[in-house]
């Protein structure tokens, strides 16, 4: 089996505990090292401030807190990341409407290549 993420640490930002099941066992079927899942923007925080991370998969809403601080922590730190959400692009603020988002619900792979792709520059946030 390829695994493209083979080497790469991902932070899973996902506050439905069935969603943030599949994402941490997909992107460690593609061979990555997943940091959380972790269901809130405090602790999110905590994962990014600890250590190195090579990519960030994000939930827009947060256990009813909106994600975007953290997705501003994460860009300033040179971090590539990725909506995951059940948001229209036109309901995000407008600083936002260029992150590279995918939208719930959706397959699995899809989240694998589009963090693959943000990692290589192919996507850029």
């Amino acid at each position: 089996m390829a695994q493209p993420l083979a080497g790469k640490t991902i932070l899973v930002a996902e506050d439905d505990y069935f969603q943030a099941a599949d994402l941490k066992r997909a992107l460690i079927e593609a061979g990555a090292t997943v940091v959380g899942p972790v269901a809130d923007v405090d602790g999110a925080m905590a994962l990014v401030a600890a250590g190195r991370l090579d990519a960030a998969v994000l939930d827009v809403n947060l256990s009813s807190t909106l994600s975007y601080p953290l997705a501003d922590r994460l860009a300033a730190d040179a971090i590539p990341y990725v909506f995951l959400t059940g948001y229209d692009v036109w309901a995000l603020p407008e600083a936002y409407r260029s992150v590279p988002r995918l939208s719930k619900p959706c397959l699995m792979d899809s989240v694998v290549v589009m963090v693959g792709r943000l990692m290589t520059g192919a996507e850029a946030c």
